[in-house]
C-alpha cells in the first residue's frame, strides 16, 4: 500500500476524480448532471482544475463557479480505455493497464487475447489461439506473471504460465510493468505481468450477479474427419457486501469447450547430408564433411482436432472487522483438459544411405527431389495416428491481512500457495505398407520412393509410389504403437510482510520495506509402453492388423485437397482388439540398459525414462527497501520511488550419474516402478547458491497539468526455465548406428541479467492520449543449447554399444558418434531496444450519433544485436532473439450508440523467432502475420445485452522456416471461430 503526502499537483488529481481530460462542453459544478442507468457501463468524468487546493465538500456555488468542472458520461468500450490510461498515468512505473470494465466487456477466450491488445505486448499462437505472449521483443521465458500479487507457477514446465488457463471473464484487472520497482517480486527481464481478482468490498453495488453465455462455430472442421464443429462459453459472477459493508464475497465460474481445429505440413529439420551435387572441392557442407549437401528428415502432412474444455473458479471473502484492518482470502483454479487426435502421413526421406535422384537446392541443402528407399535406408512412409490428452491443473491461494496500525504505519501480511500440474499423454500409431496385409507372415514393402519440392510458404508439390496404398487395409499394418507420458508437478509456498510508513518531508513521502521467503519443488515424470517398430515390421512384435470397422478413409479437402487419402483409425476400438486381455499401460523403466541385473523380459534401453524423470528445489530469500518520492524541482512537480531488492537464490536438482558400478564412486541398486535394479548410477543432489542486488528508480515530472516525462533504470534478472534445472543426461543410438545424446538441462545455470532503461513521454488532452516511450536492454549473457559434432561418448563415460542389429536384416550395424547437446550459459549478450507509440481518441465531443466514435492503436519498433546461430536448415544461418519482432501494430476502432456497439480490431507482427508447432526444440523463424478479430453487441435493456463475435476473420495462418523461407517449417491453418450469445446482468 503506497502512502504519500499530498502536494498540490496530488490534491488536484484527487479532486478530479483521477480522471483523463474528455470534455465536449463546459457546464456548472451546480448545473444537474443527468445519471447514467447502468453504473456498470457508465463513468464520470471530470477535467483537472489548476489548483484544488480550496475545494472542500462544503463548497458554495459562488465557489464552484469559479472553478468550473467539465463533464461528460463515457460509457462501454470508451470507458475501458479511459479507465486503463488513468491507471497508467497515475502508476509510479512505466506500465500499461487493463482496466475491470475492459475485461469485462470483452468475450476474450482469455488473458493472452486480452493482453495483447496493450502497446509491445504480442502473442504466440498455439492451435490457433494465442497462449504465450512476449514482452518487447522476448519470449514468454523472460515474462514474469503474477496473481494478486503472487507467483504463479506453471504446467507449461517452465517458468512462462500460460495464459489460456486464465479466463478473462473471472479476472477483473491486469497490469504490465515495463519497468520494475523493488517492492515487485523480482523475475521478469522482458516485465512482469500482474493479474487481479476481484475484491468484494470494493464494488460500488451491495449485490452483482451477471450470467454470460454463448455458443460457437469453427469454420474449418468440417474439412477434419472427426473434428468437432461446434464449441460453447459459459460464466457467471457473484459479488455481495453483508454486515453493513463489513463483509464481501465473490465467487465465479467460467467454462470453455470448443474445439481445436487445424490442418497443417510440417517439413522437418536438416539433420543428414550426402554428396549430391557432385561438385569437386565442395567444402560449405557439415564439418565432416564439408563436401556433402544438407538434406531433411522428411515431413509431415496432418489433420488435428479434438476439444479443449476449460473450467475456472474463482471465489474470495473480504472481512473488515474494524476500521483499520482488512483480511482477504481467495482461491482461483483452472482445469484444463484436452483431448486431441493428429492424422496423416509421415514421409521419412532416408539419411544419406537413400538413393537420390534430381536434387534441388536452396545454398547447400535440398529442397526438392526423389528419395528411394535401399536396403540401408530408412525411407518410408507411415500413416500416422496420434492420440494427445493433456490434463492441466492450476491452484492459487492466499491469505492477506491489511492492518494500518497507525496513521503512518501500514503492515501488510501475506501467505500463499501456488501449484500446477501437467498430466500429458502422447499416444502414437505407426502404419506402416505391406506388400500383403493378408499374409501369414507379412513383409513389409520395401519398393518406396518419395518426390517432393518445397514451395517455400506454400504447401510443396509431393508425390508418392505407395499413393494408392495408403487407404487400403489390404496393405496397411499397424507396425507401432507407443505411449509417452510426461508429468510434471510444480508447487510454490510464499510468505511476504510488507511496511509502508508515511513521511514528513519535502522529498520523501513514504518509506516502503520488507520480506519474502518462497520454496519451490518441481518434478517431471517419463514413462513409456512401446510396442513394434516404426521403421520395419517387428519379428518378435509383428504388425497389426486393421479391419473394416477399426478404420476410415479420409480425402483432404481445400488448399490440401491433392495429398493421398489415408486411413484413419479408431484407436480404442484397435487396442481392445489387439489387446484383448486389457491395454498395456506405461511405466518407467531401465529396460535392457547397461547394468541392469534382471530386464525382465525387456529388450529395449529405456533408461531415458528414468534419467528424464527427477525434481528440482528452489528456495529464495528476498528483501527490500524503496522511498517514494512527491516533491517539486525547480517547481516542477517530481513522484516516484528509488530503492534496491535483495536476492538470494539456492537451486539443486537430483541427478543419476553412471559411474560404471564402481562402487568407490558410489553406485548403487537404483530401482525403477517396476522393481528392475540398474547398478550403473549414483544418485545425487546438486546446484548452486548465488545473491543478487537489483536497484531500481522511477521518475515521473509532471511538465504541465496535462503531460508527463517518465524516467526509469534498474538491474533486472529472469531465472532460467524451472524445467532447465533439471539433470536428464541420456544417450541413444539411431535405426543407422549413430549415437546422438544429451543433458540439455543443467542444474548449475544461473540467470539472466540485464540493465535497462526507459524514458517515455505522456499527453493527455481533451478526447485522447498519446504516450511515446523509448526503451534500452543490455543483457549479460543467455542460455545456449550448444551441439558438439562427433561427440566421443565412450570416453566421457556413456555406456553405448560397439554396435546394433537391424531387425530385418540381422546384420550388425557398427555405431558412430554423433551429437551430444548441452546447455551453458554463455558469455555474449547484447542489447535490445526500441520505441513504442500509443494513441486514443474518443469522439465524444462529436454531435450526437457521431459520439460514439472512437480509435486506439499502437506501435513498437524493436531490435537486438543479440543473435544466434543455427543449423536446423542445413546451412549455418543466424537467427534472432526468440520473441522478437521488429514491428508490431495493434489497432481498434469501435463505435457505440443507444445501446449497439461494434468493434474491429487488428494485431500485425512481422518476422519472429519461436518454437516450431507439433516438433520440440526446433526453434524457427515464423512469418508476419495479420489477425483481425471483429465483435458486435446490442443492450436491449438494463440487465440484457446481445453478442456476435468473429475471431481470426480472415483465417490467417501460422507458417514457419527454416533460415530462410524456401526451407518450409510449419504451415499450419486453424479457420475462424464464430460466436453468439447474450450476457445478463442484475
Amino acid at each position: 500500500m503506497l502512502k504519500s503526502k499530498p502536494n498540490v499537483l496530488t490534491l488536484a488529481l484527487v479532486a478530479a476524480g483521477l480522471s483523463v481530460m474528455f470534455m465536449p462542453q463546459a457546464v456548472k459544478a451546480n448545473d444537474k448532471v443527468e445519471q447514467p442507468t447502468d453504473t456498470k457501463q457508465s463513468i464520470e468524468l471530470n477535467k483537472p482544475v489548476t489548483n484544488a487546493t480550496d475545494i472542500t465538500a462544503n463548497q458554495t456555488t459562488d465557489e464552484a463557479d469559479a472553478e468550473p468542472i467539465e463533464r461528460i458520461l463515457v460509457k462501454g468500450y470508451s470507458r475501458s480505455l479511459i479507465d486503463s490510461l488513468n491507471s497508467k498515468r497515475f502508476g509510479d512505473t512505466v506500465s500499461e493497464q487493463l482496466s475491470s470494465d475492459d475485461l469485462g466487456a470483452l468475450p476474450d477466450v482469455s488473458m493472452a487475447d486480452a493482453l495483447t491488445r496493450l502497446p509491445g505486448i504480442s502473442a504466440v499462437r498455439t492451435g490457433g489461439q494465442a497462449a504465450e505472449i512476449n514482452i518487447r521483443g522476448m519470449s514468454g521465458g523472460f515474462v514474469f506473471s503474477t496473481l494478486n500479487g503472487r507467483e504463479q507457477v506453471s504446467t507449461s514446465g517452465s517458468r512462462s504460465i500460460e495464459f489460456d488457463q486464465y479466463p478473462s471473464e473471472l479476472i477483473s484487472s491486469a497490469a504490465v510493468y515495463k519497468s520494475p520497482k523493488a517492492s515487485l517480486i523480482e523475475g521478469g527481464v522482458a516485465g512482469t505481468v500482474e493479474l487481479q481478482t476481484v475484491s468484494p468490498l470494493s464494488i460500488d453495488k451491495d449485490h452483482s450477479f451477471v450470467v454470460n453465455a454463448r455458443g460457437m462455430h469453427n469454420d474449418r472442421a468440417s474439412e477434419v474427419f472427426g473434428a468437432e464443429e461446434y464449441g460453447s462459453r459459459l460464466s457467471f459472477s457473484y459479488q455481495g457486501k453483508f454486515l453493513e459493508d463489513t463483509l464481501g464475497i465473490a465467487v465465479g465460474y467460467a467454462r470453455l469447450e470448443q474445439p481445436s481445429v487445424a490442418t497443417q505440413f510440417i517439413g522437418l529439420a536438416y539433420n543428414d547430408s550426402k554428396e549430391l551435387d557432385g561438385l569437386a572441392n565442395d567444402t560449405n557442407g557439415p564439418i565432416d564433411n564439408p563436401d556433402f549437401e544438407y538434406i531433411s528428415e522428411g515431413f509431415e502432412m496432418q489433420h488435428l482436432g479434438g476439444v479443449e474444455t476449460r473450467n475456472g473458479y474463482m471465489g474470495a471473502i473480504e472481512w473488515a472487522p474494524v476500521d483499520n484492518l482488512v483480511v482477504k482470502a481467495d482461491a482461483f483454479m483452472s482445469r484444463f483438459d484436452s483431448e486431441s487426435f493428429a492424422r496423416g502421413f509421415r514421409a521419412k526421406l532416408g539419411g544419406r544411405n537413400a538413393s537420390v535422384a534430381n536434387p534441388v537446392f536452396d545454398g547447400n541443402s535440398m529442397i526438392g527431389g526423389t528419395f528411394n528407399r535401399t536396403s540401408k535406408s530408412y525411407t518410408r512412409v507411415e500413416i500416422v495416428n496420434d492420440d494427445n490428452q493433456d490434463f492441466d491443473e492450476v491452484n492459487s491461494f492466499g491469505v492477506n491481512a491489511d492492518w494500518q496500525v497507525t496513521d503512518r504505519l501500514n503492515v501488510n501480511l501475506d501467505v500463499s500457495l501456488s501449484s500446477a500440474k501437467s498430466d500429458f499423454r502422447n499416444g502414437l500409431l505407426w502404419s506402416n505398407v505391406a506388400v500383403d496385409a493378408n499374409a501369414e507372415t507379412p513383409i513389409f514393402d520395401e519398393n518406396v520412393s518419395i518426390s517432393y519440392l518445397l514451395n517455400g510458404l506454400d504447401l510443396p508439390d509431393v508425390g508418392f509410389n505407395q499413393a494408392d496404398a495408403f487407404s487400403d487395409i489390404n496393405r496397411v499394418m499397424v507396425s507401432k504403437y507407443g505411449i509417452y507420458p510426461f508429468v510434471n508437478e510444480d508447487e510454490m509456498k510464499a510468505y511476504r510482510i510488507d511496511f509502508t510508513y508515511d513521511l514528513n518531508t519535502d522529498f520523501i513521502s513514504s518509506i516502503e520495506f520488507g520480506a519474502r521467503f518462497s520454496d519451490r519443488t518441481y518434478s517431471n515424470d517419463r514413462s513409456v509402453f512401446e510396442y513394434g517398430n516404426d521403421g520395419a515390421f517387428s519379428k518378435s512384435e509383428p504388425p497389426l492388423k486393421l479391419t473394416e470397422d477399426m478404420t476410415t478413409v479420409v480425402d483432404w479437402q481445400g488448399d490440401f485437397s491433392y495429398f493421398p487419402s489415408y486411413l484413419a483409425i479408431d484407436l480404442d476400438a484397435a487396442l481392445n482388439a489387439w489387446f484383448p486381455n486389457g491395454i498395456p499401460q506405461p511405466v518407467q523403466t531401465w529396460g535392457n540398459a547397461d547394468g541392469v541385473v534382471d530386464p525382465q523380459g525387456y529388450t529395449t534401453n529405456y533408461s531415458w525414462s528414468v534419467l528424464q524423470s527427477g525434481e528440482v528445489y528452489e528456495e529464495v530469500i528476498s528483501a527490500y527497501v524503496m522511498a517514494n518520492i512527491n516533491t517539486e524541482i525547480g517547481g516542477l512537480p517530481v513522484t516516484g520511488n528509488i530503492g534496491v531488492r535483495m536476492v538470494d537464490t539456492d537451486q539443486s536438482a537430483t541427478m543419476l550419474q553412471n559411474v560404471d558400478g564402481d562402487i568407490n564412486l558410489g553406485a548403487q541398486n537404483i530401482a525403477d516402478s517396476i522393481g528392475i535394479i540398474n547398478q550403473n548410477y549414483v544418485s545425487t543432489v546438486q546446484g548452486v547458491s548465488y545473491t543478487d542486488y537489483l536497484p531500481s528508480i522511477n521518475l515521473n515530472f509532471a511538465i504541465t497539468d496535462d503531460s508527463q516525462i517518465r524516467f526509469a533504470a534498474a538491474k533486472v534478472m529472469s531465472r532460467p526455465p524451472i524445467n532447465r534445472l533439471a539433470g536428464d543426461i541420456s544417450a541413444s543410438v539411431s535405426d543407422d548406428g549413430k549415437i546422438n545424446g544429451s543433458s540439455t538441462n543443467n542444474p548449475f545455470l544461473m540467470p539472466f541479467y540485464a540493465d535497462q532503461y526507459d524514458l517515455s513521454y505522456e499527453r493527455y488532452f481533451d478526447e485522447g492520449a498519446f504516450v511515446a516511450a523509448v526503451f534500452y536492454k543490455n543483457i549479460d549473457s543467455f542460455i545456449d543449447t550448444i551441439a558438439i559434432e562427433n561427440f566421443d561418448f565412450k570416453a566421457n563415460g556413456f555406456n553405448v554399444p560397439d554396435y546394433i542389429v537391424d531387425e530385418v536384416s540381422g546384420e550388425q550395424i557398427a555405431t558412430t558418434n554423433g551429437t551430444y547437446t548441452t546447455a551453458v550459459n554463455n558469455a555474449e549478450g547484447g542489447y535490445i531496444r526500441g520505441i513504442e507509440l500509443a494513441y486514443t481518441q474518443v469522439f465524444a465531443s462529436l454531435p450526437d450519433a457521431w459520439s460514439g466514435l472512437g480509435f486506439n492503436a499502437s506501435y513498437s519498433y524493436t531490435e537486438s544485436e543479440v543473435q544466434s546461430i543455427t543449423s536446423l536448415g542445413g546451412d549455418t544461418s543466424t537467427q534472432d532473439l526468440p520473441g522478437l519482432s521488429n514491428n508490431v501494430v495493434s489497432a481498434t476502432l469501435f463505435y457505440s450508440y443507444e445501446g449497439f456497439e461494434t468493434r474491429v480490431s487488428a494485431r500485425y507482427r512481422d518476422e519472429f523467432v519461436s518454437e516450431q508447432v507439433a516438433i520440440n526444440e526446433q526453434v524457427v523463424n515464423f512469418d508476419a502475420e495479420t489477425v483481425i478479430d471483429y465483435q458486435a453487441s446490442y443492450q436491449v435493456n438494463d440487465g440484457l445485452g446481445l453478442l456476435f463475435q468473429v475471431n481470426n476473420l480472415t483465417d490467417e495462418p501460422t507458417k514457419s522456416f527454416f533460415g530462410n523461407q524456401n526451407k518450409t517449417g510449419t504451415l499450419q491453418y486453424f479457420g475462424r471461430q464464430f460466436y453468439l450469445g447474450f450476457t445478463y446482468a442484475m
